[in-house]
């Protein structure tokens, strides 16, 4: 049994996605090649922003969007511990400083009843994550960033393809961010990332910076970096798109087969009032994870933990302002959550014989 099979979905789709890719081939352009800007146009549309600026990886497009806004040395940015290291990585690597907020523990993601209280003089952004696969309370967390005169940037490396109360995840604050990993909800074959923006000074300004810091060949504003999106991958991506909605759905209906199996013997994801769930994880909580990781794995069942140490646990975050038990909540789901095989081609049968497990090792 696979976690994430995508050898069935390349077989699915093969001849459409061989034909990209031999396209691609055929004229070229490896670099910046046609099939990077229709995708570029198709993803805006879908999302329902003006521009879409494809980039070489979802660190990458964090990254950028953070030197779009001029945050370095001295600055905050506010975001999660409980997350992958990518969040709060890029926001080291720009020279500024990452303050952590605790999440919410049916939604896994940031808790805005804490976030004014993380707000001083030197807060210049908010990063909250879409993690799982579905969005944060970004109503709330706009209004209090707007009273800060603070951007908000959502890293919806998890959730692309997601909605809350009609707004597609990217699409609903100043730049939303997401990866194109294998293992996405919606991913190529390599690595690779897009930013999206209704901004038009920014989207330039990301453009640029994707590009060693120039539009022009030859001419550069301002620092950038080697960011570009792959011209093949594009064309992997392109090939894929045609079926992402149907993707999505299949994804919502074994997300909810599981919950409807599940609920009465452990912590089943909960959907938050407005939004949609595109399940990049499935991911229940248990008190005994490691015993029901081991029984599953004894039947061929792969399992993985997202995440099993808080970033402030991490050595590189290591800090005196940040000690274990600041952020209960991350901390107590990092030692229970488990996430389970899930992707759009997961067969019934598969998924029952994880369900019976679980349910017959629980009520054991």
């Amino acid at each position: 049994m696979e976690f994430i099979d995508l050898k069935t979905q390349y077989h699915k789709y093969k001849e459409h996605i061989d034909a990209q890719i031999h396209s691609v081939l055929d004229h070229g352009q490896f670099i910046m090649g046609p099939e990077v800007e229709e995708l570029e146009q198709k993803l805006a549309q879908f999302v329902g922003v003006k521009h879409c600026i494809s980039v070489a990886s979802g660190t990458a497009s964090l990254e950028i969007a953070l030197r779009a806004l001029n945050i370095g040395p001295g600055d905050e940015v506010i975001t999660v511990p409980f997350t992958w290291i990518s969040t709060a990585e890029v926001i080291m690597a720009v020279g500024a400083k990452p303050v952590f907020v605790d999440i919410e523990a049916d939604s896994y993601n940031m808790n805005p009843e804490l976030l004014e209280a993380a707000i001083n003089e030197h807060t210049k952004a908010i990063m909250p994550v879409s993690l799982f696969g579905q969005m944060p309370d970004l109503e709330r967390i706009g209004k209090i960033a707007d009273k800060y005169e603070l951007p908000v940037i959502e890293d919806a490396a998890q959730s692309f393809g997601a909605a809350r109360y009609g707004k597609k995840s990217c699409g609903a604050s100043l730049i939303g961010s997401t990866s194109f990993f294998p293992a996405k909800v919606f991913g190529c074959y390599g690595d690779g990332g897009a930013l999206f923006s209704n901004s038009d000074d920014l989207a330039n300004q990301m453009r640029a910076i994707r590009n060693h810091g120039g539009i022009k060949r030859g001419h550069h504003d301002v620092v950038g970096m080697n960011g570009r999106f792959d011209t093949i991958q594009a064309a992997v991506l392109l090939a894929k798109f045609p079926y992402f909605q149907k993707e999505v759905e299949a994804r919502a209906k074994i997300g909810a087969r599981y919950s409807e199996m599940l609920k009465e013997v452990c912590e089943t994801p909960i959907i938050a009032k407005g939004n949609t769930h595109v399940y990049a994880q499935y991911t229940i909580r248990l008190k005994d994870r490691d015993k029901v990781i081991t029984k599953l794995k004894d039947q061929g069942i792969p399992t993985a933990i997202y995440y099993s140490k808080c970033l402030h646990e991490q050595p590189v975050f290591a800090s005196e302002e940040r000690q274990l038990g600041d952020f209960p909540v991350s901390e107590m789901v990092s030692g229970e959550v488990l996430s389970l095989p899930m992707h759009p081609f997961l067969k019934a049968s598969d998924q029952d014989n994880i369900i019976n497990i679980i349910r017959e090792y629980v009520s054991d």
